[in-house]
C-alpha cells in the first residue's frame, strides 16, 4: 500500500489557486483511474484505488496547507507505513510554469505544507513538484500562490494534469524519469496552433529576377509572296 497526498487549501474560494495544484493532481488521478468516492478520514478527504497493481490511498488534507502534516501523519500511522510509502504532489514556485520534477528527501524550500509534513513524518518521502512559476519578487509570492490560475495557464495545466493522471502508475513502479518525460512531452505537445504565416506579396517582374521566366514566343517570319525569293522557295518546296 502507498499513500499519495495532494496539497492545497480546503474551500471553494481556494479551488483554482496555484497553491491548490496538488489537490488538482489528486482529483485527476482519482477520476482517471475510477477511485472510490471521496470520504472524510484522517482530517482530510481520502479516495482509494489501484495503480500498477498496488493499492493507493489518495488524501487531500483539510487542515489548511500549514498543517498538512497532521493529516498525512495520521494516515501513515494508521496504515503503519513509513515515509518511503508516501508521495506528495504540490506547487513549486522555483520551477517554471508547466515544469515537473520528482525528488526524494531534501528541504522544504519555503513551502509550509512540506515543512509541516517534514515535522510529522520526516523528509524521506517522494515529492512531485509542479511548477507554477515565480512572481519575480519575494514580496509577491503569497499573492502569486494564493491567486487563481489564469485562463491562459489552462493551455499547459490541463495537459500536465492529464499526464500526471495517465502515467501515475509509473511512479508506483519507480520509473520517475519516464514519468517526468511523459509530463514534459504532454506540455510541449499541448496542441497549440502554429501562428498563421503572413500572405506573401505579389512580386514585380524585377523582384522575381531569380525565377526563370518563360520567354515570349516570337511570331513566325512572314514569307515573301513575290519576287526572286518567292520563285526560289516555290522551286524548292513545290509550293504555289
Amino acid at each position: 500500500m502507498l499513500v499519495f497526498a495532494g496539497l492545497g487549501n480546503p474551500g471553494a474560494k481556494y479551488a483554482d489557486n496555484r497553491h491548490n495544484v496538488g489537490f488538482m493532481a489528486a482529483d485527476a488521478i482519482a477520476r482517471r483511474h475510477s477511485f472510490s468516492p471521496w470520504s472524510k478520514k484522517f482530517q482530510g478527504l481520502i479516495s482509494e484505488g489501484t495503480l500498477g497493481g498496488e493499492k493507493i490511498v489518495l488524501i487531500k488534507p483539510q487542515t489548511f496547507m500549514n498543517l498538512s502534516g497532521q493529516s498525512v501523519g495520521e494516515a501513515l500511522r494508521f496504515y503503519k507505513l513509513g515515509p518511503s510509502a508516501l508521495t506528495v504532489f504540490y506547487d513549486e514556485i522555483d520551477l517554471a510554469e508547466g515544469k515537473l520534477r520528482i525528488k526524494t528527501g531534501g528541504g522544504a524550500g519555503g513551502h509550509n505544507g512540506i515543512r509541516s509534513i517534514d515535522g510529522h513524518v520526516g523528509n524521506a518521502y517522494r515529492r512531485v513538484r509542479i511548477g507554477v512559476g515565480h512572481p519575480g519578487v519575494k514580496e509577491m509570492v503569497q499573492h502569486h500562490v494564493l491567486g487563481d490560475f489564469a485562463k491562459a495557464d489552462r493551455e499547459w495545466l490541463e495537459p500536465l494534469l492529464a499526464a500526471i493522471a495517465d502515467n501515475a502508475a509509473m511512479i508506483v513502479k519507480g520509473d520517475e524519469s519516464g514519468f517526468m518525460n511523459k509530463a514534459s512531452l504532454a506540455v510541449q505537445g499541448k496542441g497549440a496552433l502554429e501562428p498563421e504565416k503572413p500572405a506573401q506579396k505579389q512580386q514585380s517582374p524585377k523582384q522575381q529576377s531569380h525565377i526563370r521566366q518563360a520567354r515570349p514566343q516570337q511570331a513566325p517570319a512572314k514569307l515573301p509572296e513575290s519576287g526572286p525569293m518567292a520563285a526560289m522557295l516555290k522551286k524548292l518546296f513545290g509550293k504555289d
